[in-house]
């Protein structure tokens, strides 16, 4: 199964990842550099302190009235010396030494300009025709230490930068993209039926190819859909009139015979045409519910229409219905055209495929459900699931047209509504129900 990733996501965690991995390499070679200059600054101070001390040293060892050896330098208080020093002969002998210092660091004769130790970093100077030497000497590790204090100093800032930074760039992002989700909107939120084109104002550069590409799909779409309807809307209005010819003819043959085999045939035939004639009406309702709009610009109160609705099947197939109406109005933007032929679809339905003998239930609740049930046998879940397809029926030996529910689910549909079909009924043992709300909410799409 393939993980679908968010583009947002992507983009902000890679761009974090970038731009903080850009940092440590400028980290990096910021660290380099102040390195070389921090070098360069020490030992331009181990220099600095060997020309300064060299003349007093010089001094205090001439002046001296008796050699005795070396001497060690009197310090005002104790501290830590970074940088120790060494006042020697040409030979090598020790005449002056700082308080702290060590002589085995140092080499067995001085030697002028830098020299390196595993330990520490020297700098020689010579007086009086280099016969007297100063050495200055600093460990390397007070070096590595500033250095590496540098460098933390230099990192610090980007613990609180990198979070800070996800955060910039991921608001950049949606807000670059948000012209997208709501292209991405647009189209989730419009009916099933609406396939005008996307508009989007202001959307990326890089998106509006994929726009384009969307409308033109939707007008191939919209084309389709409107031949296909009209083929449908107008064969079955262009069958009206010869099957309405046909059937007068037929009926005045019938009263004009005497031939009761003649009679018999003719009713067959009669009985036949009705079907086709009811059928090209259920073509015309099918192309209505999925060519024209199911919702209305305003509300409308459909309890009476329902109960319109359920007294003329009353006057048809009387005692079979029971009707359960709410004592408050039901308001929906449903139309009510739409939802008269979806109520009569469902009502012709139940009696139709119901068992004569029961009755059918028929309940509209305060919050605008509509359920239909009637009672007879239970529908397999395999053809339950195929009930909303044209020209499927559960029975094939009842009458019927088969697009009885398909109009119900297109206009449904259309109005963004679900239709949920269950065998056996609710509260029942066997049965069918339908069910669907009818309370279409307001939105501003």
């Amino acid at each position: 199964m393939t993980t679908r990733t968010s583009l947002q996501k992507t983009l902000g965690t890679w761009l974090t990842l970038g731009v903080t991995l850009l940092w440590l390499l400028g980290v990096i070679a910021s660290g380099v550099i102040a390195r070389h200059e921090m070098n360069e600054v020490f030992d331009s101070a181990l220099e600095e302190t060997a020309q300064r001390i060299l003349p007093f040293a010089v001094t205090d060892i001439l002046n001296r009235e008796s050699e005795t050896g070396s001497q060690r330098a009197l310090t005002l208080k104790e501290h830590d010396e970074y940088l120790t020093y060494l006042v020697r002969d040409a030979s090598g002998e020790l005449l002056l030494q700082s308080h702290d210092a060590d002589p085995h660091v140092f080499g067995a004769k001085p030697q002028e300009g830098f020299t390196d130790t595993p330990t520490h970093r020297i700098y020689g100077e010579g007086a009086i025709s280099d016969t007297l030497f100063i050495e200055v000497a600093e460990p390397l590790d007070h070096r590595r230490e500033a250095i590496l204090d540098t460098t933390l100093a230099l990192l610090t800032p980007l613990i609180p930068l990198i979070p800070i930074s996800l955060i910039g760039v991921w608001w950049v992002i949606k807000r670059s993209l948000r012209q997208v989700v709501v292209l991405q909107q647009s189209i989730e939120t419009r009916g099933g039926s609406d396939l005008s084109p996307v508009v989007v104002e202001r959307l990326p550069k890089e998106f509006e190819p994929t726009m384009v590409s969307v409308n033109r799909l939707l007008e191939r779409l919209r084309r389709a859909l409107e031949t296909e309807r009209s083929f449908t809307a107008n064969s079955a209005h262009e069958l009206r009139t010869p099957l309405a010819t046909a059937l007068a003819k037929l009926q005045r043959l019938r009263t004009e015979t005497r031939d009761a085999g003649v009679r018999a045939r003719a009713g067959e035939i009669e009985e036949s045409l009705r079907a086709l004639s009811r059928l090209s009406e259920k073509l015309l309702e099918l192309a209505k519910a999925e060519g024209a709009s199911t919702l209305s610009e305003q509300d409308n109160d459909l309890v009476p229409i329902l109960q319109m609705i359920a007294d003329d099947y009353e006057r048809e197939a009387p005692g079979r219905l029971r009707l359960q109406l709410p004592d408050s109005r039901v308001m929906s933007l449903l139309d009510p055209d739409a939802f008269a032929i979806l109520a009569r679809n469902l009502i012709e339905n139940a009696l139709r495929h119901g068992d004569a003998g029961r009755p059918v239930n028929i309940s509209l609740t305060g919050v605008g459900t509509l359920r239909v049930a009637n009672a007879g046998e239970i529908v397999p879940p395999e053809k339950l699931a195929m009930l909303r397809h044209r020209f499927v029926r559960s029975d094939t030996k009842t009458l019927g047209s088969g697009i009885g529910l398909a109009i119900v689910e297109a206009i449904a549909s259309g109005a963004g509504m679900t239709l949920n079909l269950r065998s056996p009924a609710s509260g029942q043992s066997d049965g069918f129900e339908a069910e669907v709300n009818i309370v279409v909410p307001h939105t501003d799409v």
